[in-house]
């Protein structure tokens, strides 16, 4: 059977590029490895999230699934009071005020089913197996399930997340050195809001100095909290994940007291070497997007949005090249150009973090430059920075490099 597109995934990167691609009228086929509904990290939405939402269609059903609302994201020190919230509302930069934190498992199986209803054939349990593909004559895809199948089409997108399916058979993949993470995660029930009630819409992120916690509540009785640290730290220290993590929440008067009387919803999960990026992104009839374009890190919960933004682009692309009979368009080209440029501005940001002068600088009051509203324009996903924005964000940076050798505001004890 012969398909215009073949889409190796069914996470949000391949059902929002199969929804766009079944709009526009081509023959889509999603081959998807799991069964929907499964476990899956990353439940912080961005809030130019929703403007993609809308534009598929696929809003109404997320708004019905009741998720909780994200109004924007606190920064503290774990062992200390020291904090700032970042309210996307009050951004000056900020056009969409308010985002969605989703349990994963509900939040995927929306789009997927949306991708159904948008006329995408989709195929759950079906794992890929390899494929071919000639410039001149499409490309072929061998997938098996109970049994083994053939598929042929014009292009074929990756969309397999951090499998990274195409990119490493070519041995495209390349590791951040100074992003060497490992992520230790788990669902949490029973943990306390009371004293800090506003934190329900809010992602909190709480920095050690050299490690954090995120915490994440995605419904009324479920919260992600997840620990990242250095791998070379987890080795060193000779204990399991189980005692690390515990050790964190000890070390944390914050984190600690939120968890007193929490339980776990099944086992702590473990997730290493996430951060990279691959060689290209494109190639004749082969288009990259999601996490097979490359992660960064959890920090500031770009993942679903870049997923999205990449899959309706490269999508876009698709669609270009297919109307115009070319295995390797200009459109092709620019959407990675353009993706470069979109994970080039957050990765800037993303390794400054983990230098203790960010988050000083960070915890400051406002200053007379509102360089907040810069970070809460980029932290609400914002990608079209006017040059109002641009200049707040680039002196933000600077003087966060700067204070890092003279330190131009008062040290803080990260513990």
């Amino acid at each position: 059977m012969q398909y215009d597109v073949v889409i190796i995934g069914g996470g949000p990167a391949g059902s929002t590029a199969a929804i766009y691609l079944a709009r526009a009228g081509k023959r889509v086929l999603i081959l998807e490895k799991e069964h929907f509904p499964r476990f899956h990290i990353g439940e912080s939405l961005l809030p130019y999230n929703m403007p993609i939402f809308e534009e598929m269609g696929v809003l109404p059903a997320l708004q019905a699934a009741d998720f909780m609302p994200k109004k924007g994201g606190r920064f503290s020190l774990a062992r200390g009071d020291q904090e700032n919230a970042i309210t996307f509302a009050e951004g000056r930069f900020t056009e969409e005020p308010v985002a969605m934190q989703v349990e994963r498992s509900v939040f995927d199986k929306i789009l997927l089913d949306h991708a159904r209803e948008s006329g995408v054939e989709v195929r759950e349990g079906w794992m890929v197996e390899s494929y071919a593909i000639s410039e001149q004559d499409g490309v072929t895809v061998t997938a098996s399930s109970e049994y083994e199948e053939t598929f042929q089409a014009s292009f074929l997108l990756d969309a397999s997340g951090l499998v990274n399916f195409t990119a490493n058979r070519e041995k495209l993949r390349q590791y951040y050195p100074n992003l060497q993470k490992i992520a230790i995660y788990g669902h949490f029930t029973g943990v306390d809001f009371s004293q800090h009630e506003r934190q329900k819409t809010e992602t909190h992120i709480a920095c050690f100095g050299d490690s954090w916690f995120w915490i994440i509540p995605f419904s009324e009785k479920k919260v992600s909290i997840g620990l990242v640290l250095d791998r070379s730290a987890v080795k060193e220290s000779g204990l399991t994940t189980e005692q690390i993590f515990q050790n964190a929440i000890d070390s944390s008067p914050n984190v600690s007291q939120m968890m007193l009387n929490s339980a776990r919803i099944g086992a702590l999960h473990v997730t290493s070497d996430y951060s990279y990026s691959n060689d290209k992104l494109v190639g004749p009839r082969l288009v990259r997007i999601g996490d097979a374009v490359g992660f960064l890190d959890p920090v500031f919960s770009s993942g679903v949005y870049l997923a999205c933004v990449t899959a309706r682009a490269g999508a876009q692309s698709v669609i270009d090249a297919l109307d115009s009979s070319k295995a390797l368009s200009p459109s092709m080209k620019a959407y990675e150009k353009q993706t470069r440029c979109n994970l080039k501005r957050y990765r800037e940001i993303i390794e400054l973090f983990y230098d203790r002068s960010f988050i000083e600088i960070l915890l400051q009051p406002e200053g007379v430059l509102s360089w907040p509203c810069a970070i809460n324009a980029v932290l609400a996903g914002r990608l079209d920075l006017p040059w109002a924005l641009r200049w707040r964000l680039k002196t933000f940076l600077w003087f966060a490099r700067i204070h890092h050798r003279f330190g131009l505001v008062k040290r803080m004890d990260f513990g």
